[in-house]
């Protein structure tokens, strides 16, 4: 069985002005441009009550570095109280989202995703003694990559909310 260990958690919260799909496609494109394989929506739910919205979605960002090797990252959304506002943006009305927002992510490290280390008692035993004494350097640059991954998105993803709010 594959090994998944969650190396770091993160928060964003932001309340206020935003245009929610550009805040969904920046988030969504982040990812491809830093080489992940790929971004899965494994939920999307939304409550509209009134002329408010209510959405969960969440996300799962990997990307494979080796047969031995995988990064993912666990991403949850929770936008509440979404409305439609319109703003003037340097002399231009556009329409635009108020709510909040609730982002968390996690960055694991997934060990022999394909579980082929884990078919006999013996390759399991070989398969700690690799992790034991053949690659923890390994192991170290990889859990740096996606600690540094993990708070980039993060961070990114709040420049913008506040770039687009003070706008």
């Amino acid at each position: 069985m594959a090994e998944k260990d969650i190396l770091l958690k993160e928060k964003l919260d932001h309340t206020g002005i935003f245009d929610f799909a550009a805040f969904y496609g920046f988030a969504h494109i982040w990812w491809k441009d830093h080489l992940y394989d790929g971004v899965v929506e494994e939920k999307y739910s939304e409550k509209v009550s009134g002329s408010t919205k209510d959405i969960f979605i969440e996300w799962k960002a990997t990307k494979r570095l080796s047969d031995y090797f995988k990064i993912e990252q666990a991403i949850k959304f929770v936008i509440s109280n979404l409305t439609d506002v319109e703003v003037e943006i340097e002399g231009k009305r556009k329409k635009m989202n108020k709510g909040k927002i609730a982002v968390e992510i996690q960055g694991r490290i997934i060990r022999d995703p394909d579980s082929k280390w884990d078919r006999t008692p013996l390759m399991r035993f070989l398969r700690e003694v690799y992790n034991k004494y053949v690659i923890p350097g390994r192991v170290e640059s990889i859990e740096i990559k996606i600690i540094t991954d993990t708070k980039s998105w993060k961070d990114d993803l709040k420049a913008y909310l506040e770039l687009t709010g003070k706008r």
